[in-house]
């Protein structure tokens, strides 16, 4: 008997498509803007229309997401992690056509952290060469690997080693460069208005107005919130476990009026997984597919982040907890946990996804989070 459910959000709740249009836009904007690498300044602006948002996105993931969908089905799920991925690649992909005359630089630059001044240092050098990029040499790479999760990071030191013939581990776990992408995507999504409030940090590029104001729900917004007052009045305990910051999950829920019917103690955001991950103080992702954020979700944020990293698992009666996700990385966190998972055909890959979701024997397959219900009911 279910007792507790633990949600996703993006591609379970809220539609993911403005996310992977702010991803994009990072990935764009890295490579093209002055601030960075800044191969094509006289291109990069902060206020793209509809349309060229949609061309962006064809360029640097594919006609049909192809990077994207290729980065979800090796268990990668935070935007953050899949921007600095594909940027990580195209830089080694830009250094390998200069790696015959720049041999000397390109070997220091890889060897100590990648920051914002290293970029357009990077950027300055590149200029001197008729270099191009290729996004679409992505697939090409990976999918020559077997990597996947967080391996995926140390996939890009092979490829350096291979491609430029530097050694080296600048890539791995979450370091400079990876904040560079995680800093300039929450400028892209949450806007001027909330950059301080979500990063900490000021905008390196005023203009951006943000995606916050335009959240699309994945089924009627009162369906969802009927399924939330069903399940309370059922005794189950409901929780939130993403990969979305705090301010992105919190503020859209108080605009749905979704709020109410959650204890704030079990919305567990990428907040709360980067605040672990600075506390253990080693380069270890604890994002999904990690189970951290659906652990730290069932016990309460009020749990120390030791008692959750030492969580015997399986868990106890894991078959009373059921984890509701959109992407591979949730199952393979629901099965360390232990417990039932229930996979919704509304993420990225949409009906596509069923036949990998069958492949790792979800529990339950469902059209969208409103079969939850007819789930509950049959069980």
């Amino acid at each position: 008997m279910i007792k507790t459910i633990l949600f996703d959000v993006d591609g379970v709740l809220l539609s993911e498509e403005h996310y992977f249009d702010a991803s994009a836009l990072t990935v764009w904007e890295l490579v093209i803007s002055e601030n960075y690498l800044g191969l094509a300044p006289e291109k990069y602006k902060t206020d793209y229309s509809t349309a060229e948002i949609k061309d962006i996105r064809e360029i640097v993931f594919g006609e049909n997401d192809e990077v994207l969908k290729l980065m979800k089905s090796r268990g990668l799920n935070a935007n953050w992690d899949m921007i600095y991925l594909s940027f990580g690649h195209q830089l080694i992909h830009l250094l390998s056509q200069i790696k015959d005359s720049e041999n000397e630089k390109i070997s220091n630059w890889l060897q100590e952290p990648i920051t914002r001044e290293v970029l357009t240092e990077i950027g300055s050098v590149l200029a001197n060469y008729s270099v191009k990029t290729d996004f679409h040499l992505f697939v090409n790479d990976f999918e020559n690997s077997t990597e996947t999760k967080q391996e995926l990071f140390n996939y890009l030191n092979q490829l350096a080693e291979e491609k430029l013939g530097v050694t080296t581990t600048i890539f791995s776990g979450i370091g400079a460069l990876w904040s560079i992408c995680e800093h300039t995507s929450q400028e892209w999504y949450v806007g001027d208005e909330n950059v301080q409030l979500s990063t900490g940090r000021p905008s390196v590029q005023l203009g951006k107005k943000g995606f916050l104001a335009n959240e699309t729900t994945l089924a009627a917004r009162a369906d969802i919130a009927d399924l939330f007052t069903f399940l309370k009045e059922l005794g189950i305990k409901i929780g939130i476990g993403t990969g979305r910051p705090e301010l992105e999950t919190i503020q859209p829920f108080h605009h749905l009026d979704w709020i109410k019917h959650f204890d704030i103690n079990h919305i567990v955001t990428a907040d709360d997984v980067l605040k672990a991950e600075k506390q253990l103080g080693e380069k270890r992702s604890l994002s999904k597919p990690d189970p951290f954020t659906y652990i730290m979700g069932l016990k309460g944020r009020e749990t120390s982040v030791e008692t959750c990293l030492r969580t015997p698992l399986p868990i106890e009666n894991g078959e009373e907890v059921l984890v509701v996700g959109d992407s591979l990385a949730d199952l393979l966190a629901a099965r360390q946990i232990g417990c039932k998972f229930a996979a919704v055909l509304t993420g990225l890959s949409g009906k596509d996804a069923r036949i990998d979701f069958e492949k790792h024997e979800a529990d339950y397959i469902l059209n969208n989070v409103l079969d939850v219900k007819g789930l509950i009911e049959k069980n």
